[in-house]
């Protein structure tokens, strides 16, 4: 004891202030952590939010798909109608996995308000501490749920674009039987009366054999 007494308080201010730096520099970096695990847990929050309204648009436009092609099919070929179950099984599968999304559990948003009153007696480091801990748990709790959100979410990305690839494809075929399908139109040409026209502000008298022969004539059909 004697020694360090005898110590020059230069020296000890040397240490003193080394002792202040360190515990700065420590209380910097759980500041650092504290805010970059805060960060990541606020991103993941507003991913698994645009994750439901991207969820929300397909199965709006499901919705209005269906009916519009449904009616597209609507007096077609048997055989496509009985096939356009399958595309409709998919949209249906489809909106009941995005549905499903809406269901899962909300995450969690690490620090709670209700903590605050029991930090108040911790000092800070504990404070940053028990903050670091906290963002951790959060986001593993997190994690699972967003990584389940992700799998039926992409699940039911696929089978909307299978279900479109099929829709479409069932329409061009729908439509070009409908095409093969449409009748003939014809025309009912008289030439005699077109030659007639073709003299105009000239009066035409017909004896009674020409009168005759028009009467009896009859008319050519020219295909359109």
């Amino acid at each position: 004891m004697d020694l360090l007494a005898q110590l020059p308080k230069s020296l000890w201010t040397a240490i003193y202030t080394m002792e202040v730096n360190k515990t700065e520099e420590d209380l910097r970096s759980l500041e650092f952590l504290a805010t970059n695990s805060k960060e990541i847990i606020e991103k993941q929050v507003d991913s698994y939010r645009q994750q439901h309204s991207y969820a929300g648009t397909i199965i709006g436009f499901t919705v209005l798909f269906i009916p519009f092609f449904l009616n597209s099919l609507d007096g077609t070929n048997q055989i496509l109608q009985f096939i356009s179950i399958f595309p409709i099984a998919l949209f249906i599968s489809s909106i009941l996995l995005m549905l499903s999304i809406f269901r899962g559990k909300p995450l969690d948003q690490a620090l709670s308000v209700t903590k605050y009153k029991e930090l108040l007696k911790k000092t800070y480091k504990e404070i940053l501490l028990y903050e670091i801990e906290a963002n951790k748990v959060s986001y593993i709790k997190n994690n699972f749920v967003t990584h389940k959100g992700n799998n039926r979410y992409m699940q039911g990305v696929g089978l909307t674009t299978i279900a479109i690839l099929i829709s479409i494809i069932l329409l061009l075929v729908s439509t070009f039987i409908a095409i093969e399908k449409e009748p003939t139109k014809i025309k009912i040409i008289n030439p005699i009366k077109k030659q007639i026209n073709l003299i105009p502000n000239k009066s035409i008298r017909l004896n009674k054999k020409e009168f005759i022969g028009i009467k009896n004539y009859t008319p050519i059909l020219q295909l359109l």
